[in-house]
């Protein structure tokens, strides 16, 4: 490098540094002038300033650290920063140098990632569950979503926020809220709620702290933090990413999945994830399904052609809800789409089957995570997990611990109960329910309003959540993707599209041409309360 190249970047980063720092007053929208290469970056964009040499991957991880240091732990405060990694800035100077020598590890080198504090990583980072009982947990391996996401160049510049235990502890509960990291606001307005569990995840990425986020869904968890938060998420078929050492609660629905702002950076993140662990059996499923790269069905013309079938069901919830999603429709019958209207409604015995299930695996799934973690493991059983809730001033201040309580008495895997629960919501959800009513209908993809606009947040009375559609493809093990619908006073709300197993490809498309040709997502503005 040459001493006017090297001099350049100095200033360039110097200058970062300072637009970042000197955002913490009030955020709102300046701070959107002073660091506009930060704001909305896609990793397209990123790629081609590192290929250019309009910066570094350590300029650019020091200016994303900084941001989160006045955004996130300072002036709004959003709290969705659990941890930042203090080897970040490390590995960018080892893959700046392995730019400067000519080697890529390809499209996502040098991307600034938060993972979601349920995802274990080897490092000098805890995985926390957000619980205080794992606050000095460092697992012994980095999760296969880790270890992928290393080797594709990604930077894990820390760990975000969560719903402790993923939203799985108690009956009330304020998403977005542990006992390790405290409550997540929504950095649209910030006594809103950003929704769970991965609330920190879905904040970070929509106030600009990293490129993308790493969340994980059972039901509801990527898709709905996304439309609190005005970002995409795709929620992948079970299998599609490996689940080796993320803190599950169901072998049978648990999935990590992408966060982003836009389709492009979510489907190139999932090409990075995905492939067979012979450590996660679910995985063995998509032999022949996965793809590596998704971005040929980033199509401006995906909708041409589609049959969709809108599920009326999931609207009546909230009027402006349902305003937003005719105007969708419309608009997606304009691009050569064909709309047709179902009105199967999702059965509540299915989700009431799904919760029997998650309560034996949950207590299964923990209790082996804890044995993974060897002999320091801080807790060795759900049982001692309990004790220690009660032992401790925080954990229940708020919220109780039945769903501990209540999973810790099932029994084993193989019971009677265990295995009716589970083919009930199994063939209920897939071949008596989506699969049906897409072979009965000849559809590419259903769609639905993802959720209501963000609720107040509320530690006492919990989360005042009103509705969504996410357990139908949840439930099924099925794919999700949500992606910005519009704005109701402040706030942002998503349209979900979802279908068959192993059909990320046509949801892509579909998401991708609908997200481009109307361009919903707005960044937050970080005001006070409305």
């Amino acid at each position: 490098m040459n001493t006017i190249t090297r001099r350049t970047l100095q200033i360039l980063t110097t200058v970062l540094l300072l637009a970042v720092f000197s955002c913490s007053e009030p955020v709102k929208n300046q701070e959107t002038k002073k660091a506009p290469f930060l704001v909305e970056i896609t990793i397209p964009q990123l790629q081609e300033g590192y290929r250019t040499g309009k910066f570094t991957i350590t300029a650019v991880v020091k200016a994303y650290l900084a941001r989160i240091d006045s955004i996130d732990h300072s002036g709004p405060m959003l709290n969705s920063v659990i941890i930042v990694n203090p080897d970040a800035l490390q590995i960018a100077a080892e893959l700046d140098r392995e730019l400067v020598s000519g080697k890529s590890r390809g499209p996502l080198h040098g991307v600034p990632v938060l993972l979601k504090d349920n995802i274990d990583t080897h490092d000098k980072m805890p995985t926390t569950g957000g619980s205080r009982a794992l606050q000095h947990s460092f697992p012994l391996a980095d999760s296969r979503v880790a270890s992928k996401l290393r080797e594709a160049g990604a930077v894990i510049i820390g760990k975000s926020n969560l719903s402790e235990w993923a939203n799985f502890r108690s009956k009330i509960s304020s998403s977005g809220w542990s006992g390790a990291g405290g409550q997540t606001k929504n950095p649209y307005i910030l006594d809103r709620n950003p929704c769970g569990s991965s609330s920190g995840s879905g904040a970070a990425v929509s106030a600009n702290l990293c490129m993308v986020a790493i969340g994980t869904e059972t039901n509801g968890s990527i898709v709905c933090p996304s439309n609190n938060n005005g970002i995409v998420g795709i929620k992948p078929t079970v299998g599609l990413i490996s689940r080796s050492g993320v803190i599950p609660i169901s072998v049978t629905q648990d999935t990590p999945g992408p966060m982003a702002r836009t389709v492009t950076d979510a489907a190139i993140c999932l090409g990075a994830l995905t492939g067979i662990d012979e450590t996660d059996s679910k995985t063995l499923q998509s032999a022949g399904h996965f793809l590596t790269d998704y971005s040929g069905f980033l199509l401006k013309d995906g909708l041409r052609g589609k049959r969709i079938g809108l599920v009326r069901s999931a609207m009546g919830i909230h009027h402006k809800v349902d305003t937003l999603m005719n105007k969708a429709v419309a608009w997606i019958k304009s691009q050569g789409a064909e709309v047709i209207e179902l009105k199967e409604a999702f059965d509540g015995k299915l989700e009431k089957a799904s919760f029997e299930v998650m309560l034996y695996e949950f207590k299964d799934g923990l209790n082996s995570y804890f044995s993974s973690l060897g002999k320091e493991a801080p807790v060795k059983s759900m049982q001692d997990l309990i004790a220690f809730n009660k032992s401790d001033s925080v954990e229940l201040r708020y919220f109780d611990q039945e769903l501990l309580r209540q999973s810790n008495e099932k029994g084993i895997l193989k019971s009677t109960e265990y295995q009716a629960a589970l083919a009930t919501m199994l063939k209920g959800t897939r071949e008596n329910g989506i699969d049906m009513l897409m072979n009965r209908n000849h559809l590419d993809a259903l769609m639905a309003p993802t959720g209501t606009p963000a609720w107040k947040t509320d530690l006492i009375n919990g989360d005042l959540y009103m509705g969504g559609s996410s357990s139908w493809a949840a439930i099924a093990g099925y794919p999700a993707i949500t992606v910005p619908m519009g704005m109701i006073d402040g706030l942002p709300v998503d349209l979900s599209f979802f279908g068959r197993a192993w059909s990320e490809p046509v949801l892509i498309e579909i998401a991708y041409a609908y997200e481009q040709g109307t361009k919903f997502r707005q960044p937050p503005r970080f005001l006070k309360d409305q």
